[in-house]
């Protein structure tokens, strides 16, 4: 057991600072009492106990990400990926997908890669809720943020819109930016919506949080009510989940991005390219990545990352039914967790509705464990790992806690939880773990 784990394991420290949180939620004036929003209306969206990492699986987890980017560039697994996909995918004006999620569990063996997000929600909470953790004191911070990088973060994930917005409209000047989801209010993650449009706004650009039902295509423009007569949507960042705009309350959105009138990122391409949960077969099938060229270095990365992926289908069912105990089942084009089940839970009924449907069944990799303090008591709660990504870089690395058969936020104690990196210890330092966890939990 490494350092990171003993501490995961053992130590209950909570390090959240509150008044410190307050203020990196409220940055503007339209965020005014939104940390005491949140206390009512999510009381478990955020952890009081931060999640420790050892540094070799975060590089570990970095190389992983690389090398699947590295392969997603193939020819091969353009083709093999858009030939399943609505003809909307195969449109590329340059964009490559804005907030990329790469969701892992860690095992005794390292970390594994459960599934890739698309438009993966939470970095600009985590972002926040990262910095009030650091505030703990001195010696917290220091190992949480070693490099200062959360402090430049917000202007990183600006960074990331803007050239999105140049691999398709080159030097042209950015202006109006809008949020788009399926009636954004009724969002759980409505309150990041809001950050991020101030986020915009703190960058000098104009920004809306927008119904996609309320946008207009007109003279071969993408417009909205709200904006001034006149001004036309330049980018918008997508965080609907009718991933290829198949929606009649969509047709605007589809038709913009179809003409190539609007920078929409993520993009229905991005979804095809990465999220869509078939591409776990191909990532964990070391014979055909071989085929199509990808390095053996690369191949034996992946071997060790993403666990061995099936699509379920009439001639391997009664293998699968057999073997259900060590086996996930996800919905090819899920998201969510949504109709997703651990095998061992499966009844019959259930099982019809899986062969009915698009599935696949991935290899078991049961998530590991945080010891978090709840008033008087201590709980450990299951965990997974997020990398927020773009362009195959790491931006910012969060953890999510809870308790129940998939991941949520109604979990006493957990929620998102920022992750420290341990630096590299001598091995004697790792062989006192035990003791390094005590002197944790009294602080």
């Amino acid at each position: 057991m490494n350092l990171a784990d003993t501490l995961n394991l053992g130590c209950a420290c909570q390090t959240l600072s509150l008044p410190r949180l307050r203020e990196q939620l409220e940055t503007g004036p339209a965020l005014d009492g939104l940390a005491a929003r949140l206390s009512v209306s999510h009381p478990h969206l955020f952890s009081a106990s931060a999640v420790f990492l050892d540094s070799g699986v975060a590089q570990q987890i970095r190389e992983a990400v690389a090398a699947i980017e590295r392969v997603i560039a193939l020819p091969a697994w353009r083709d093999q990926a858009l030939a399943r996909a609505p003809s909307i995918a195969a449109r590329d004006h340059g964009p490559v997908g804005a907030f990329m999620g790469y969701d892992f569990h860690l095992s005794d063996a390292g970390p594994r890669l459960i599934e890739i997000n698309s438009n993966a929600g939470g970095a600009v909470l985590n972002a926040a809720l990262a910095r009030a953790h650091s505030a703990c004191c001195n010696a917290f911070g220091q190992v949480l943020d070693p490099h200062d990088a959360l402090r430049s973060l917000d202007t990183v994930f600006v960074d990331m819109f803007r050239s999105e917005w140049a691999l398709q409209r080159g030097d042209a000047p950015l202006r109006t930016v809008l949020i788009v989801d399926d009636a954004p209010r009724q969002q759980y993650l409505a309150p990041e919506f809001d950050m991020v449009r101030e986020l915009f706004a703190a960058h000098g650009l104009t920004a809306l949080v927008a119904d996609a039902a309320e946008l207009q295509w007109r003279d071969g423009q993408l417009h909205h009510p709200a904006l001034p007569v006149g001004t036309e949507v330049d980018l918008v960042y997508n965080r609907l989940t009718d991933f290829y705009l198949h929606d009649d309350t969509h047709q605007a959105l589809r038709l913009a991005h179809e003409a190539g009138a609007v920078v929409l990122t993520p993009h229905p391409r991005t979804h095809a390219l990465y999220a869509d949960k078939r591409n776990l077969i191909a990532l964990s099938d070391t014979d055909l990545l071989a085929r199509w060229g990808v390095s053996e270095s690369d191949r034996a990365l992946l071997r060790a990352v993403v666990p061995t992926t099936q699509r379920v289908g009439i001639d391997n069912a009664d293998a699968l039914w057999a073997g259900r105990r060590g086996l996930f089942f996800k919905p090819a084009a899920g998201f969510g967790a949504r109709a997703a089940y651990r095998g061992d839970k499966l009844t019959r009924r259930v099982w019809g509705e899986i062969m009915a449907g698009d599935y696949v069944a991935q290899a078991l990799v049961p998530p590991s464990e945080r010891l978090v303090r709840v008033q008087d008591d201590t709980h450990l709660l299951k965990l997974d790992l997020r990398a927020y990504t773009y362009r195959g870089e790491v931006q910012l690395m969060a953890a999510r806690t809870w308790t129940g058969q998939t991941t949520n936020f109604r979990t006493e104690g957990g929620g998102f939880s920022p992750v420290v990196v341990l630096p590299t210890v001598p091995a004697p330092l790792s062989q006192v773990g035990h003791e390094a966890a005590q002197q944790f939990n009294t602080h």
